[in-house]
Protein backbone atom coordinates (compact mmCIF):
# COMPACT_ATOMS: atom_id res chain seq x y z
CA UNK A 1 0.00 0.00 0.00
CA UNK A 2 1.00 3.39 -1.05
CA UNK A 3 1.05 6.44 1.24
CA UNK A 4 0.39 9.37 -0.71
CA UNK A 5 1.91 12.78 1.27
CA UNK A 6 0.66 16.77 -0.06
CA UNK A 7 2.89 18.40 -2.50
CA UNK A 8 5.76 20.51 -0.55
CA UNK A 9 5.39 18.64 2.88
CA UNK A 10 9.31 19.66 3.63
CA UNK A 11 8.17 22.90 3.15
CA UNK A 12 5.55 22.73 5.41
CA UNK A 13 7.48 20.78 7.74
CA UNK A 14 10.47 23.59 7.53
CA UNK A 15 7.58 26.26 8.25
CA UNK A 16 6.67 25.06 11.03
CA UNK A 17 9.84 24.11 12.49
CA UNK A 18 10.90 27.59 11.90
CA UNK A 19 8.12 29.29 14.01
CA UNK A 20 8.64 27.14 16.68
CA UNK A 21 11.99 27.64 17.08
CA UNK A 22 12.14 31.79 16.33
CA UNK A 23 9.22 31.90 18.96
CA UNK A 24 10.96 29.54 21.28
CA UNK A 25 14.42 31.69 20.74
CA UNK A 26 12.92 35.09 21.34
CA UNK A 27 13.43 36.38 17.69
CA UNK A 28 9.34 36.39 16.70
CA UNK A 29 6.76 37.45 18.73
CA UNK A 30 3.89 34.28 19.07
CA UNK A 31 1.59 35.15 16.21
CA UNK A 32 -1.84 35.88 17.93
CA UNK A 33 -3.63 35.08 14.57
CA UNK A 34 -4.04 31.63 13.11
CA UNK A 35 -5.01 32.56 10.22
CA UNK A 36 -1.53 34.51 9.89
CA UNK A 37 0.01 31.04 11.38
CA UNK A 38 -1.58 29.60 8.63
CA UNK A 39 -1.16 31.55 5.61
CA UNK A 40 2.92 31.65 6.35
CA UNK A 41 2.86 27.69 7.16
CA UNK A 42 1.10 26.98 3.99
CA UNK A 43 1.92 30.09 1.50
CA UNK A 44 2.15 28.21 -1.81
CA UNK A 45 4.82 30.13 -4.00
CA UNK A 46 7.61 28.18 -3.02
CA UNK A 47 6.45 24.73 -1.94
CA UNK A 48 8.35 23.31 -5.01
CA UNK A 49 11.45 24.49 -4.94
CA UNK A 50 11.51 27.37 -2.52
CA UNK A 51 13.36 29.70 -1.16
CA UNK A 52 12.62 28.70 2.06
CA UNK A 53 11.36 30.72 4.43
CA UNK A 54 11.57 32.11 8.08
CA UNK A 55 9.05 33.33 10.36
CA UNK A 56 11.33 35.74 11.84
CA UNK A 57 11.76 37.06 8.64
CA UNK A 58 8.00 36.83 7.27
CA UNK A 59 6.42 37.88 10.16
CA UNK A 60 6.08 41.53 9.72
CA UNK A 61 4.90 41.06 6.51
CA UNK A 62 1.72 39.14 7.38
CA UNK A 63 -1.03 41.43 8.69
CA UNK A 64 0.24 44.21 6.69
CA UNK A 65 1.41 43.87 2.79
CA UNK A 66 1.40 46.35 0.10
CA UNK A 67 0.50 45.49 -3.26
CA UNK A 68 0.86 48.52 -5.81
CA UNK A 69 2.40 48.96 -9.30
CA UNK A 70 5.61 48.53 -8.44
CA UNK A 71 5.54 45.43 -7.08
CA UNK A 72 2.94 44.47 -9.79
CA UNK A 73 5.85 45.32 -11.84
CA UNK A 74 8.87 43.54 -10.31
CA UNK A 75 6.59 40.45 -9.29
CA UNK A 76 5.65 40.48 -13.32
CA UNK A 77 9.16 40.99 -14.07
CA UNK A 78 10.41 37.99 -11.69
CA UNK A 79 7.87 35.58 -12.70
CA UNK A 80 8.38 35.68 -16.45
CA UNK A 81 12.52 35.42 -15.82
CA UNK A 82 11.96 32.61 -14.07
CA UNK A 83 9.91 31.23 -16.39
CA UNK A 84 12.45 31.72 -19.11
CA UNK A 85 15.11 30.12 -16.96
CA UNK A 86 12.70 26.41 -16.70
CA UNK A 87 11.11 26.68 -20.09
CA UNK A 88 13.51 27.89 -22.46
CA UNK A 89 17.19 26.98 -20.58
CA UNK A 90 16.15 24.48 -18.15
CA UNK A 91 14.02 22.54 -20.65
CA UNK A 92 16.36 22.91 -23.49
CA UNK A 93 18.89 21.36 -21.58
CA UNK A 94 17.03 18.61 -20.58
CA UNK A 95 16.85 18.01 -24.55
CA UNK A 96 20.12 17.62 -24.99
CA UNK A 97 20.83 15.78 -21.94
CA UNK A 98 17.97 13.06 -21.21
CA UNK A 99 18.78 11.78 -24.73
CA UNK A 100 22.57 11.24 -24.16
CA UNK A 101 22.26 10.04 -20.27
CA UNK A 102 19.92 7.64 -22.04
CA UNK A 103 22.21 5.74 -24.45
CA UNK A 104 25.28 6.33 -21.93
CA UNK A 105 26.96 2.95 -22.95
CA UNK A 106 27.81 4.32 -26.41
CA UNK A 107 28.50 7.92 -25.52
CA UNK A 108 32.77 9.36 -26.31
CA UNK A 109 34.60 11.23 -23.88
CA UNK A 110 32.96 14.38 -25.78
CA UNK A 111 29.28 13.53 -25.40
CA UNK A 112 29.98 12.61 -21.77
CA UNK A 113 31.28 16.01 -21.09
CA UNK A 114 28.02 17.84 -22.56
CA UNK A 115 25.62 15.27 -21.53
CA UNK A 116 27.28 16.68 -17.90
CA UNK A 117 27.62 19.85 -19.10
CA UNK A 118 23.77 20.35 -20.26
CA UNK A 119 22.62 18.58 -17.26
CA UNK A 120 23.90 21.01 -14.86
CA UNK A 121 22.86 24.05 -16.70
CA UNK A 122 19.54 22.25 -16.53
CA UNK A 123 19.47 21.59 -12.65
CA UNK A 124 20.73 24.88 -11.74
CA UNK A 125 18.23 26.88 -14.37
CA UNK A 126 15.22 24.49 -13.00
CA UNK A 127 15.83 25.49 -9.53
CA UNK A 128 16.17 29.00 -9.79
CA UNK A 129 13.86 29.15 -12.51
CA UNK A 130 10.94 27.64 -9.92
CA UNK A 131 12.62 29.95 -7.10
CA UNK A 132 12.73 33.13 -8.86
CA UNK A 133 8.97 32.45 -10.36
CA UNK A 134 8.10 32.04 -6.54
CA UNK A 135 9.89 34.78 -5.74
CA UNK A 136 7.58 36.73 -8.65
CA UNK A 137 4.35 35.52 -7.49
CA UNK A 138 5.00 36.32 -3.77
CA UNK A 139 5.78 40.27 -4.84
CA UNK A 140 2.34 39.99 -6.62
CA UNK A 141 0.63 38.83 -3.05
CA UNK A 142 2.77 41.83 -0.85
CA UNK A 143 5.38 39.52 0.03
CA UNK A 144 9.29 39.90 -0.29
CA UNK A 145 11.13 36.54 -0.42
CA UNK A 146 14.79 36.20 0.20
CA UNK A 147 17.46 35.64 -3.08
CA UNK A 148 17.89 31.82 -3.37
CA UNK A 149 20.44 31.45 -5.94
CA UNK A 150 23.27 33.67 -6.30
CA UNK A 151 25.57 32.54 -9.15
CA UNK A 152 26.34 29.34 -7.86
CA UNK A 153 28.46 28.59 -10.81
CA UNK A 154 30.75 31.06 -10.68
CA UNK A 155 32.08 30.22 -7.14
CA UNK A 156 35.80 29.88 -6.78
CA UNK A 157 35.48 26.85 -4.32
CA UNK A 158 33.29 24.06 -3.07
CA UNK A 159 32.27 25.95 -0.12
CA UNK A 160 31.30 29.18 -1.94
CA UNK A 161 29.29 27.11 -4.48
CA UNK A 162 27.43 26.00 -1.13
CA UNK A 163 26.92 29.17 -0.16
CA UNK A 164 25.52 30.59 -3.08
CA UNK A 165 23.71 27.11 -4.52
CA UNK A 166 20.03 27.07 -2.81
CA UNK A 167 20.78 29.75 -0.31
CA UNK A 168 17.81 29.36 2.09
CA UNK A 169 18.12 25.59 2.71
CA UNK A 170 21.94 25.81 3.26
CA UNK A 171 21.36 28.48 6.18
CA UNK A 172 18.08 27.05 7.55
CA UNK A 173 20.20 24.49 8.02
CA UNK A 174 23.15 25.94 9.51
CA UNK A 175 21.00 27.92 12.00
CA UNK A 176 18.19 25.68 13.09
CA UNK A 177 20.13 22.15 12.97
CA UNK A 178 23.83 22.64 12.59
CA UNK A 179 24.57 25.06 15.12
CA UNK A 180 21.86 24.18 17.93
CA UNK A 181 23.87 20.28 17.72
Amino acid sequence: KSIHLPLGISFFTFHAISYLVDVYRRHALPERSLANVAVYILLFPQLIAGPILRYKAIAPQLPARLVDWQHLYYGLIYFAFGLGQKVLIADTMAGVADPLFASWKTLSVASSWLAAITYTLQIYFDFAGYSNMAIGLAYLMGFHFPTNFDFPYWARSITEFWRRWHITLSTWFRDYVYIPL
